[in-house]
């Protein structure tokens, strides 16, 4: 799906090349170079009809390395060299120039994590493989910050205590155990211009790993974790402290649109996109519509990282137009992560 926020439209794009019907793509990643969209990995899994009545669930079906490029002036989709690694759930960003991916996991048996690194050079239109990660990591972010590519959070535990983890005695197992909450509360920094990484302790003081992070006008910003996408505020993080604090003013207030929504509506999903120094909330809702039936009401929160408290407001709302055709395919199969693509006159 495509927003395009000075038209407030949504507007879908077509099916993923490759996925055939019947399927969903999970875990992927997103992310933006010049005028293009690029989806790398993921997870295919085939969409079954479930023991409940109308109800669906998802079976594996394979780890993918394919990438896909979006050029969102064109409107069409294109095949780029695959991945080195096929990989899901892993942490992605653009810097300086290129795509960095990092960790995931590259098997659908078993819950580990890897070390393994990538990048991707648009004009060569090839991956090459990066130093590895000293920690093993699966549900990571990837966020660039001060010209570095961060993976933040995640399932981890130690490269090395993973690679050991069969020598040790019975007893150890509970220090293993203790490292891996320590590492999953940690970030590791690859210094793009030197080609290291470097370990950050303590970067996401949550043993959940989060659910989206970006960086507005050099600062980095959340909304929430993997099991909670949406905390009712925004919260910034001090890289001189190491630590996330609620922004002032942030709490979603009470607005119409969300107060003509019934008690009922569930939100399906939420992801978080930024324009400039906004901070955009796309949020879609399942809304019961009579007979067993549902629709999906979709609402745009935008919050302002540069208004100051009590100045002006800091958020607004509206609903975005679309039509039926993408408002009933929007509410199948949306995932939390987005990237803004700037297009030039």
């Amino acid at each position: 799906m495509l927003f395009r926020s000075g038209a407030n439209t949504w507007r879908r794009v077509g099916a993923l090349p490759g996925v055939p019907d019947g399927h969903i793509l999970k875990g992927f990643a997103v992310a933006a170079l010049g005028e293009s969209v690029y989806v790398i990995g993921g997870r295919l899994c085939r969409r079954e009809r479930g023991a409940a009545a109308g109800g669906y669930r998802d079976a594996d079906v394979g780890v993918r390395a394919d990438v896909l490029r979006y050029d969102a002036r064109r409107g069409e989709w294109h095949h780029c060299a695959p991945l080195l690694v096929p990989r899901f759930d892993f942490a992605c960003a653009p810097c300086r120039g290129r795509i960095c991916v990092a960790g995931g996991q590259c098997s659908l048996s078993g819950a580990r994590g890897t070390a393994a690194a990538e990048v991707y050079d648009a004009e060569k239109g090839q991956w090459s493989a990066l130093p590895d990660m000293s920690t093993l990591r699966y549900k990571c972010v990837g966020v660039t910050w001060q010209g570095s590519f961060h993976v933040v959070g995640g399932f981890a535990e130690s490269a090395l205590t993973a690679s050991d983890s069969s020598l040790l005695a019975p007893g150890a197992a509970t220090a293993v155990l203790q490292s891996s909450a320590l590492e999953r509360s940690s970030a590791e920094v690859f210094h793009c211009a030197r080609g290291t990484w470097e370990i950050l302790p303590g970067m996401w003081q949550l043993d959940v790993p989060p659910n989206q992070i970006v960086a507005v006008a050099n600062r980095l910003f959340s909304s929430g974790d993997c099991l909670t996408s949406w905390k009712g505020h925004v919260e910034v993080y001090d890289g001189e402290l190491n630590i996330w604090s609620i922004v002032d003013h942030s709490a979603l207030p009470d607005l119409s649109l969300l107060a003509s929504l019934p008690s009922s509506a569930q939100r399906l999903y939420l992801t978080m996109a930024i324009v400039g120094t906004q901070l955009y909330f796309l949020a879609g809702y399942q809304v019961p519509s009579g007979d067993d039936s549902f629709r999906t009401v979709s609402l745009v929160h935008s919050f302002d990282t540069s208004a100051a408290p009590g100045l002006a407001p800091a958020w607004s709302s509206f609903r975005p137009e679309m039509s039926p055709e993408d408002a009933e395919d929007g509410g199948k199969e949306l995932f939390s992560q987005c990237c803004t693509v700037q297009l030039s006159n």
